[in-house]
């Protein structure tokens, strides 16, 4: 936290400023207590929030509907069949390069699901899978024209194709989601947090090392904490974009 006198950054167990020399102890608890209350607002406005997505979907539910298939549906399905007709048709290159588009051109799509409307992963992927099977069947109908062949796949070989293409992008998108929720919910939330760990990140430091002293135990919680609301989104991260490289480039890199 900051010094209340000097603006100088301190220990949040610190007594005494070490750069002004004031004593905290009187405003310290005042300190703690408007950290409490600006993590409340913050949550509260995060809530405030959904709810009013919420209420926009209640209130015009066509609007709602058209406005994410043509954002997060419609607009990558666009980019994505522009990418294999410029790989495929145009330029005539190794498929690599359409897959490796495949993976990039939802991510961003999937990132913007949260900041812009409040949908959480579940929402953003449903949309994930709508633009992948979308633009899946779009590059099937375009490659049929141009290369007068059947546009449904004919063999078990053809379908795996598909469907790891589909779950390429999908989790793509998933990845993007899970990002923007990080950056827009998960951080925000452990910046306005301030130095108060809760009583489960203060049990498993005292598990941890139960003969350390008070401030240095509330620095391991606070550090427990963190580290706890972090690692479950940048673990489905590393999960989803691993598992989209791994669905998209099988084929192409296999054969």
């Amino acid at each position: 936290m900051e010094c209340p006198f000097c603006a100088e950054t301190i220990k949040d167990e610190a007594l005494a400023c070490k750069h002004c020399s004031r004593d905290l102890r009187v405003v310290r608890p005042v300190l703690l207590e408007i950290q409490d209350i600006v993590a409340e607002l913050d949550r509260l406005r995060q809530e405030l929030d959904r709810a009013g997505a919420s209420l926009q979907r209640t209130k015009h539910p066509f609007r709602y509907f058209v406005v994410l298939a043509t954002l997060y549906v419609l607009m990558p399905t666009i980019l994505l069949v522009a990418a294999h007709i410029v790989v495929t048709i145009v330029l005539n290159v190794s498929p690599l390069y359409l897959r490796l588009a495949s993976v990039i051109i939802p991510v961003p799509f999937g990132f913007l699901t949260y900041p812009l409307h409040k949908i959480g992963f579940r929402g953003a992927l449903a949309l994930g899978v709508a633009a992948a099977i979308l633009s899946v069947m779009c590059m099937l109908t375009v490659t049929g024209v141009n290369d007068s062949v059947p546009i449904v796949p004919a063999s078990s070989g053809e379908w795996r194709e598909v469907f790891e293409y589909d779950t390429s992008i999908a989790l793509a998108f998933g990845s993007g989601s899970i990002l923007g929720l990080m950056v827009f919910q998960v951080l925000p939330l452990i910046l306005s947090q301030g130095g108060k760990p809760n009583a489960a990140a203060f049990r498993i430091a005292r598990l941890l090392g139960q003969h350390v002293g008070e401030e240095q135990l509330r620095r391991r919680a606070r550090l427990i904490q963190d580290l706890l609301q972090t690692a479950g989104p940048l673990a489905g991260v590393v999960i989803t974009a691993v598992g989209s490289l791994y669905a998209g480039l099988k084929g192409v890199v296999g054969s």
